[in-house]
């Protein structure tokens, strides 16, 4: 039987976003988000527009797959940490490394690879430890529902992040609006808020960012475009476009992300590592 071959990814390893990552946390302040240090490691790389389009799969661009192990391994490293609500930091470690110039990728990959196991990567150099799991299954269930059930689930999540008189306003989507809501800041000031809903496999363009912001009325403060899967950049950099009615994007990570938070249709599983040497170590003592 012939042998299967796998396609070469036109992305770097994931090795090769250590330093930019350093880098961008450094220009953002010594701290940012996920979309803040995807936004300075494409500035900082400058990587051909094939490669930031290039997908992993219909939720995640395979720059942003390869950054996520990237932060990863800087964590386990020491050199970058994270809180909860999903902002990274620079630590002194990190720091002290950019500074240096010393940021030793076999270093950084051994030292992950011998606490958490030494499993051999994939063709294309991403950490083999990323199985198919609960992420994918939710975005397959995410691009099978039907639109209205689809536009019902953003009902629910928007209310759940605040938004109040949330509706839906049509049972099908055709580039125009799918539903309305009220957003209230700090019991002072409050947006009206149209929302679109697209059920993608691929990335939404920057002509259904103008389509969606071409059908707001004059009452429409802000628009939310949601999509189980991604932007490219062109529509990312259309949406927070200067002089235009700004629209905020949700992919279909971050969508995913907020299912699991406000746990909408998602049960946290908490479960145990067996600490092995420890009940090794009570066997041999009782010899």
């Amino acid at each position: 039987m012939a042998k299967k071959k796998t396609s070469k990814k036109l992305c770097p390893n994931f090795d090769y976003f250590f330093e930019p990552v350093l880098k961008a946390l450094d220009m953002l302040g010594g701290s940012g988000s996920n979309e803040e240090i995807y936004k300075k490691v494409l500035a900082i790389t400058n990587l051909p527009d094939d490669v930031v389009e290039e997908m992993h799969t219909f939720t995640m661009s395979e720059v942003e797959y390869r950054l996520m192990w990237a932060r990863t391994y800087l964590k386990n490293f020491g050199a970058v940490e994270n809180s909860k609500q999903g902002v990274w930091a620079l630590t002194s470690k990190g720091a002290k490394m950019l500074k240096s110039g010393k940021i030793d990728t076999k270093e950084i990959k051994k030292f992950t690879n011998d606490k958490h196991g030494t499993e051999k990567p994939e063709s294309e150099d991403v950490p083999a430890a990323e199985k198919k799991g609960w992420r994918e299954q939710v975005a397959d269930i995410l691009f099978n529902m039907n639109p209205y059930a689809f536009e019902k689930l953003a009902q629910r999540l928007l209310r759940e992040c605040g938004f109040s008189d949330v509706e839906v306003t049509r049972k099908s989507g055709d580039g125009g609006i799918d539903g309305t809501g009220k957003l209230r800041i700090n019991g002072i000031f409050s947006f009206n808020v149209a929302f679109q809903c697209k059920r993608y496999k691929g990335q939404v363009g920057a002509p259904q960012i103008r389509d969606f912001r071409g059908s707001l009325g004059t009452n429409i403060e802000k628009g939310v475009l949601i999509t189980t899967g991604a932007f490219t950049r062109e529509a990312k950099e259309e949406a927070s476009s200067e002089g235009k009615r700004l629209i905020d994007l949700m992919d279909g990570e971050e969508l995913i992300n907020k299912l699991a938070e406000y746990g909408i249709g998602l049960n946290e599983v908490k479960s145990y590592e067996i600490d092995e040497d420890f009940f090794n170590s009570l066997e041999e003592e009782s010899i």
